[in-house]
């Protein structure tokens, strides 16, 4: 399998921006359906938004409208651009495909929101 790398995360205030990466070395994010997911101690990890191959493009209801997930096909990246971010999206963010996970589960990057 192959890793998947997340970065990006940072601290930021409510109501502030955070753009999220995930490369996996050569794996073609383009041919697969791609997820955002997210992480908080005790809670299970939930989808957060998700891509298909032909761009059609999902997300959970608590982020839709303010998240907004791409990939640049090119380069093999995958990103999530977070706006107008609330406490409650502070989390581990991960990407990975769809079930069944056909990469092996990076570190995550971790999102903070606080004032």
């Amino acid at each position: 399998q192959v890793d998947a790398v997340e970065s990006g995360g940072g601290s930021v205030q409510p109501g502030g921006s955070l753009r999220l990466s995930c490369t996996a070395s050569d794996y073609p994010f383009s041919r697969n359906h791609m997820r955002w997911y997210r992480e908080t101690p005790g809670n299970e990890r939930e989808m957060v938004a998700g891509i298909t191959p032909i761009g059609i493009t999902e997300y959970s209801e608590s982020v839709k409208g303010r998240f907004t997930i791409s990939r640049d096909n090119a380069e093999n990246v995958l990103y999530l651009q977070m706006d107008s971010l609330k406490p409650e999206d502070a989390a581990t963010y991960f990407c990975n495909t769809a079930w069944p996970y056909q990469l092996t589960w990076g570190r995550g990057t971790l999102v903070t929101v606080s004032s």
